[in-house]
C-alpha cells in the first residue's frame, strides 16, 4: 500500500476517505509530523495503490489490518476520515489496541439518510467525471471551488486551490479505479456495526463537523449509542472534513486522543 511518510516519533496512521489519496491530510500533516512519525496512506484503488478484485468496506477493512501487521504497525494509533473513518471503528470493533480518531464516519445513516446520501454523492462525482477538463479553473476560482465543494466543506473559498485541484481529479475512474465500487458498497452495503460497552481494546474518539451535509450530524448520536465507550468531539463552523475547515483544531484534538 503506498504511504508517505513524515516526521518521526511514534507511528500515527493516516486513512483517507472516498475519492482521496493521503494528499487529503495535507492541512494537517505538518503539525502532526512536529510530534509523531505520520504514516499517509492511498487506500487500494486510489492515488499510487492498486485496486482490489472485490471492493467493499470490509475487504479495504481487511487490506487496512493486512497491511498493518506486515508493517509492524498492529498497535499503532490510527486517524480515519470519511470513509477511512468508517475502516478506523470498523478496526476498533474488531479490536484494534491503538488510539484511534475517527472523522464524520459513514455507515450511522438510517434508510433515508442513506438514500439522499447515494442520490447526492452519486451526482456530485458524476458532475465531477465530466468536469475534470475544467478543474483547474474550477479549483483556482473562489467562487467556483465553492460551488464545487459546497457539499463538503463549510467554507470552501477559503481552501487551497491545489488541494482543491488534486482532490476534484481524484473523482475520475483514472486517478481513483475503485471510486464507483466503494461508492456503491457504501450506499448499498450493510451498516455500521457497533462494540458493547467495555469490549473496545483502544480508545476510540469520533469527531463531527456541526456543518457536515455529507454524514449529518444526527448521526453522531447513532455513533455513540453503538460505541458507547467512545468520546465525541464536536468541530463548529466545520464540514464533512474537520482537517480542511479547522485544521489547527483538528490536529490538536488527533495529537492529545493518542497521547501527544
Amino acid at each position: 500500500m503506498y504511504n508517505v511518510r513524515t516526521g518521526s516519533g511514534s507511528p500515527l496512521v493516516l486513512v483517507h476517505g472516498l475519492g482521496s489519496s493521503h494528499r487529503n491530510w495535507d492541512p494537517v500533516v505538518p503539525a502532526l509530523a512536529e510530534h509523531r512519525e505520520v504514516i499517509a496512506l492511498d487506500l487500494p484503488g486510489f492515488g499510487r495503490t492498486p485496486p482490489l478484485a472485490d471492493v467493499s468496506i470490509a475487504s479495504l477493512t481487511d487490506e487496512l489490518r493486512e497491511y498493518l501487521d506486515n508493517e509492524g504497525l498492529s498497535g499503532a494509533d490510527l486517524v480515519g476520515s470519511s470513509m477511512g473513518a468508517r475502516m478506523v471503528v470498523e478496526l476498533a470493533r474488531r479490536g484494534h489496541r491503538g488510539s484511534m480518531v475517527a472523522l464524520d464516519p459513514g455507515g450511522f445513516w438510517n434508510d433515508r439518510q442513506v438514500k439522499v446520501f447515494g442520490a447526492t454523492i452519486t451526482a456530485s462525482l458524476a458532475l465531477m467525471k465530466r468536469a475534470q477538463p475544467l478543474v483547474p479553473f474550477l479549483a483556482g476560482n473562489p467562487i467556483t471551488r465553492t460551488a464545487a465543494l459546497a457539499q463538503f466543506s463549510a467554507a470552501p473559498w477559503k481552501l487551497p486551490s491545489g488541494l482543491v485541484e488534486r482532490e476534484l481529479k481524484g473523482f475520475s475512474a483514472k486517478t481513483s479505479p475503485s471510486l464507483d465500487a466503494a461508492r456503491k458498497a457504501l450506499i448499498h452495503g450493510p451498516k455500521q456495526q457497533g462494540a458493547p460497552k467495555g469490549s473496545l481494546q483502544g480508545s476510540l474518539l469520533i469527531g463531527w463537523g456541526r456543518q457536515d451535509k455529507v454524514t449529518t450530524p444526527s448521526q453522531a448520536e447513532v455513533a455513540m449509542q453503538r460505541f458507547p465507550d467512545a468520546t465525541l468531539h464536536w468541530f463548529d463552523k466545520c464540514g464533512h472534513f474537520p482537517h480542511w475547515d479547522q485544521p489547527t483544531e483538528t490536529a490538536r484534538v488527533i495529537l492529545r486522543a493518542t497521547g501527544r
